[in-house]
């Protein structure tokens, strides 16, 4: 296992984990983190970067059932990973709260601690009966880490500037951003054309670097059922120019060095 670079206030080294992610396989999802953590780890990344809903999958209509409350079994069991690798983590994490299912994200620093969580806004409730819960928009924050100033929103949420001037207000350091970004298999792979245009703008706007992490799988429920999910995740610096993009319909992880404001 190679060390990883020193910490230093202007970089960071970030490994995109581009996983497969299939509904409600909790076990075999959770197994493929493992994986991306252990290259993670190998590679010297102080942090690990994943999808949204990487446990149960997103608009999967059974997390309703399924999910955990946070702090709860599931983030314990990724805090416990982070331990294990000595990696920070970021990932979407479909969350129960009484009755209310959230589509969450959260910052695990590498010694298991729960910094940030956030709660998704823009839900589309169109997508699932009974939809996601909606987070508060006041809510939308950014955390101190050795790495400066960690912003975490996910997907859609990045779609509506207003969420986006209240971070930029913030002043984050890096932004990390789970995406679920679907579309028909014959929209693809111009539609990760999309996802790499939006990452640029808000880079741009936010003026610090930007990664946003798709997964790779296919949804089984609801209105979309069938789109897929395209992977091409993607890295921005500070003034919009795409740094990485990863492969297109296919897993990877993939060390990225950032250079921070």
């Amino acid at each position: 296992m190679s060390p990883p670079p020193p910490v230093t206030p202007s970089s960071v080294r970030v490994a995109v984990c581009q996983i497969l992610v299939i509904d409600g396989d909790r076990e075999g999802n959770f197994r493929r983190v493992e994986y991306a953590l252990e290259a993670a780890s190998a590679g010297g990344a102080h942090i690990a970067a994943f999808p949204e809903s990487a446990i149960l999958g997103w608009e999967n209509p059974d997390a309703h059932r399924l999910a955990y409350p946070i702090p709860g079994p599931d983030s314990d069991r990724l805090a416990a990973l982070a331990r294990k690798q000595g990696v920070m983590i970021a990932i979407g994490l479909d969350e129960k709260d009484g009755d209310r299912l959230y589509d969450s994200a959260i910052l695990i620093d590498k010694t298991g601690k729960l910094l940030w969580k956030h709660r998704k806004i823009n839900v589309l409730p169109e997508l699932m009966s009974p939809p996601y819960s909606q987070g508060e928009p006041s809510a939308i924050g950014v955390v101190d880490t050795p790495f400066g100033r960690i912003g975490l929103v996910i997907c859609a949420d990045t779609f509506v500037d207003a969420h986006l001037e209240r971070l930029r207000m913030l002043k984050p350091d890096l932004m990390i951003v789970p995406y679920g970004w679907a579309a028909e298999m014959d929209k693809w792979p111009e539609h990760s054309r999309n996802l790499e245009r939006l990452v640029s703008r808000r880079a741009t706007l936010l003026q610090c670097p930007f990664v946003g992490v798709d997964l790779v799988g296919v949804m089984s429920h609801g209105p979309w059922k069938g789109r897929t999910y395209g992977g091409v995740s993607v890295v921005a610096d500070a003034s919009g120019a795409i740094l990485q993009r990863l492969r297109d319909r296919d897993v990877e992880v993939r060390i990225a060095d950032i250079r921070l404001r």
